[in-house]
């Protein structure tokens, strides 16, 4: 083991004119919570994340040190439009200890973004490169006994979905969609980051500040919904390595078409395990699952978003794995 190992670069910031890279020491905590923003806040508690001092890098080190660790490549990316099952898929997979489940991580959100940020600082990493070994150090097995490494972007992430692809060409893109009437009010009782205007970076979606000048948060999720699934679409037509997978297909199919699509294998016990799981909020682990209402009338200006989900779902069964 060497002196990096469980440290991971947990945030980027400007500094002396700079961006540099800080870290936090995870240890052997685990990676369960539904989002990983959670764990980082867990880590503040271990003694040394709690010096009086910041533990801070270079971004060539970050990419220098990648030598010095034992990881896994990626055994699938899991992409989504949000509210459709996301969460649940890494939780049921995060109950086997040989998966490292990682689920929204803020460190890849913060690098993707860079280019859209008002203040970027020049840097002498290529946004590829320090992805590349955030990625890695994320990756990394801490106990030696981890095979597989699933990583869930934040919705979003579908506009960096070429990106991603030219880092990992072989690895499989899991595309986890829903009805954008279920999606709408889903947000309508807890809105995401991606559902209320300026949160994100209009130019991450190609827009600009006046294009989203939109009072109806519900009318802008409707355009973020439409982007999404055009994208969902493209992935679909044009990459022969996606698994489509519909929300309203339930639990036990999202985890094995997703297993089918990485060639993971799932034991009969690991399944229990699994779908005991499914019993309860993705979100909220210590609640009981309840299913949302449904049958809300479709407003009009979501019908291009419902048109766009009906044409992703009928490519559905096309070259699946």
């Amino acid at each position: 083991m060497t002196p990096i190992s469980k440290w991971y670069p947990t945030k980027f910031f400007e500094r002396d004119g700079q961006l540099r890279c800080q870290w936090s020491y995870l240890g052997d905590l685990a990676f369960t919570d539904p989002f990983f923003h959670e764990t980082i806040v867990k880590a503040r508690s271990i003694n040394i994340n709690s010096k009086p001092y910041t533990p801070l890098s270079d971004l060539q080190l970050l990419t220098e040190w990648t030598k010095e660790i034992e990881y896994l490549n990626p055994s699938a990316f899991i992409f989504h439009v949000s509210r459709c099952g996301s969460t649940l898929l890494t939780q049921l997979l995060g109950t086997d200890n040989l998966n490292i489940c990682l689920a929204e991580v803020p460190a890849f959100d913060q690098i993707l973004r860079l280019p859209f940020q008002a203040k970027t600082t020049p840097h002498n990493v290529s946004d590829q490169e320090l992805l590349s070994a955030c990625f890695k150090f994320y990756g990394q097995k801490r106990s030696q006994n981890e095979q597989h490494l699933f990583i869930k972007t934040d919705s979003w992430h579908l506009m960096f979905w070429k990106q991603i692809r030219e880092l990992y060409p072989e690895v499989p893109f899991i595309l986890l969609y829903r009805s954008p009437d279920e999606v709408l009010r889903s947000h309508r009782k807890l809105r995401g980051m991606q559902a209320v205007p300026g949160v994100i970076e209009p130019e991450v979606f190609g827009w600009t500040y006046d294009e989203i000048k939109e009072p109806d948060l519900d009318k802008y999720l409707a355009k973020v919904l439409e982007l999404y699934f055009e994208i969902l679409i493209e992935i679909a037509v044009n990459d022969g390595n996606r698994t489509l997978i519909n929300y309203n297909e339930g639990a036990i199919s999202l985890l094995e078409k997703s297993a089918l699509a990485c060639g993971l294998n799932i034991s009969e016990e690991q399944k229990t395990n699994m779908l005991q799981r499914s019993q309860f909020h993705a979100k909220f682990p210590d609640k009981m699952f309840r299913e949302e209402e449904t049958g809300m009338e479709i407003p009009v200006y979501l019908q291009k978003a419902i048109s766009l989900y009906r044409r992703l779902d009928g490519l559905k069964d096309e070259r699946q794995s």
